[in-house]
């Protein structure tokens, strides 16, 4: 991937000349502030448990930071420590890959927590509505008023943020260790057993069952980077690359712990607390982790446990505002997304516009059915973690040591290791979380190399910066060797989509055969019971739809490639 900006920090921005204010905080706050960002407690793990198995679930939970979260938080600390700007990560993609593929990693990632974040109103929302018994009216009353408030809370600036969030996560963790206590106190059999939901009838049966849990567990240990993105609004911007590491044990304990007490409790508590009970929604039967002190201990820690559940949506919520925000304040400062996202309210050195644009989005979301913008999420998330960890094994070679505060112990071919164990992690769960995930997230993955290309016409890029480090094409309006880029990107999409074309109907119709056995019906029957319509269409459809559009992002690929060779050329400047 050839590069159109120099290595040489002066590209990035002066947040200074932007308005941004500097804000004192300490190891403390940020680690409370980074909890929040990956976890804010156990919520979403209920649905991995009955789908992937007690047993696998608990694995999953300690292997995934070893090979996915220390690796991220790894490469998040040490890159932080030696580019501590606004918009990080996307600052990092940009200097080592170019102008093209930083762009495609802070559009994906910022528009995955654009989305992402509605899902927290809506957890928040219903979990109140449990509680109260409330109708649709009252429910949307208080999803405005949460936007309405954290948005408030986050024009005041990044301070506000994180004194917030410190309150907010305190309860959070005080609860889950009581979810820890009680679990042990009532142990009532091996946590493990079973290690799958269903016993193994096929041989993508491991395919299905890793799958279903390890798109949860990738899910719940994202977001290290996230913090990054407001490094240029802390005066020592180095607390993020400390905290970071400081976070991650306390996150692996905050899953692992208090998973392992309440299934084990459960084990002996009877049919009804069943393990395949587990559920995040609300409803008649479905357990959690509420359930185990109330069962346990009063029926009144329920209660409490459904508002620390909403405490922890809120804190989530409010930390992501800021970190979303930033991300398009990062692109419409390099001139690569309409420039009123970098405007600053002058009392409180807020990018208030991007503030605001968050609450905007998450408002029309919350109003809409959310399945299809769900599919859309992990899959960006995942693909712009590529490129970061292809952009820390590149910048280790190019950035001065001295520049470095902290460095992955181990030497750069540890830090190979770390960076590309998650990444074929990451194309492997392109493929086992189903068809419908596979094809909304390669159309949200496209919308990356379109948007760059009509907002690079639009507002000039990098080149209205710096045109000799940046120089555009005329013809293209875009910069030189973008074509190629573009080409590239459209190739891995159609290998991605050639293996999908070939996996997805062996990994989906193997499985439903198990079912054929197990219920007697026809394949076709079974077929249509389980999978005929989706949230795309019918499957059979969909993976003629995989095929067609493989071939028309590799005939893309030839497309751009030929074009980068007759008019842009001769005039792409690369480096290494």
């Amino acid at each position: 991937m050839a590069s159109n900006v120099t290595n040489n920090p002066s590209v990035a921005m002066d947040t200074a000349g932007r308005g941004l204010k500097k804000h004192k905080m300490s190891t403390f706050t940020v680690v409370f502030m980074i909890f929040s960002l990956v976890a804010a407690g156990c919520y979403g793990i209920e649905d991995m448990i009955p789908e992937a198995g007690p047993g696998l679930t608990l694995i999953l939970l300690i292997i995934l930071p070893f090979v996915w979260g220390l690796p991220f938080g790894l490469v998040a600390a040490e890159l932080g420590s030696a580019r501590p700007q606004e918009g990080g990560y996307y600052k990092w993609v940009q200097e080592a890959l170019g102008e093209f593929w930083g762009f495609q990693a802070g559009w994906w990632r910022t528009i995955s927590i654009y989305i992402d974040n509605t899902l927290y109103v809506v957890l928040a929302g219903g979990y109140l509505a449990g509680i109260l018994h409330m109708g649709w009216g009252a429910e949307f009353a208080f999803k405005l008023a949460m936007i309405l408030v954290f948005m408030y809370i986050n024009i005041r600036g990044v301070r506000d943020v994180g004194i917030v969030t410190n309150i907010l996560s305190v309860f959070v963790i005080a609860a889950f260790a009581m979810v820890a206590v009680v679990g042990f106190m009532n142990w009532g059999g091996n946590p493990f057993d079973p290690v799958t939901a269903y016993p193994i009838e096929a041989g993508s049966d491991w395919f299905f069952y890793i799958g279903a849990g390890l798109s949860i567990g990738m899910w719940m240990y994202s977001g290290y980077e996230s913090m990054s993105t407001i490094a240029g609004e802390l005066e020592d911007p180095q607390v993020i690359s400390r905290a970071t590491i400081i976070s991650v044990p306390i996150i692996m304990a905050t899953y692992i712990i208090p998973t392992l007490a309440a299934l084990a409790a459960f084990k002996g508590a009877g049919e009804e607390f069943s393990f395949l009970n587990w559920g995040s929604d609300a409803g008649e039967g479905v357990i959690g982790y509420a359930t185990l002190p109330e069962h346990f201990v009063a029926p009144a820690l329920g209660l409490f446990f459904g508002v620390v559940a909403i405490i922890a949506q809120c804190s989530i919520f409010n930390t992501y505002i800021a970190s979303g925000s930033r991300g398009f304040f990062a692109l419409a400062d390099d001139n690569l997304a309409p420039p009123f996202m970098v405007k600053v309210d002058k009392k409180h050195g807020v990018p208030y516009v991007a503030v605001v644009s968050v609450a905007v989005v998450n408002i029309a979301l919350c109003m809409i059915d959310f399945s299809i913008l769900v599919v859309v999420d992990v899959f960006l998330l995942v693909s712009s973690y590529i490129l970061v960890y292809i952009s820390a094994m590149k910048l280790r070679k190019t950035i001065p040591p001295e520049d470095y505060k902290f460095k992955t112990p181990g030497g750069y071919r540890f830090l190979c290791v770390i960076c590309v164990m998650p990444i074929c992690i990451a194309f492997f769960s392109f493929l086992v979380n189903g068809t419908d995930y596979f094809i909304g997230g390669m159309i949200g993955i496209i919308t990356g190399p379109i948007l760059y290309a009509i907002w690079r016409a639009m507002y000039g890029g990098l080149s209205r910066k710096d045109s000799v480090s940046n120089p555009p094409n005329p013809k293209t309006r875009l910069a030189s060797g973008d074509m190629k880029r573009m080409s590239f990107l459209f190739l891995i999409l159609g290998l991605v989509g050639i293996g999908g074309s070939f996996f997805l109907p062996w990994y989906e119709s193997d499985w439903v055969s198990s079912l054929v056995e197990e219920d007697g019906m026809s394949y076709a029957e079974a077929f249509a019971e389980n999978y005929d319509m989706t949230v795309f269409g019918s499957q059979e459809a969909m993976w003629m739809g995989i095929r067609i559009a493989t071939v028309v992002v590799l005939v893309l690929a030839a497309v751009f490639y030929l074009m980068w060779k007759k008019i842009d050329s001769d005039q792409t400047v690369t480096s290494s």
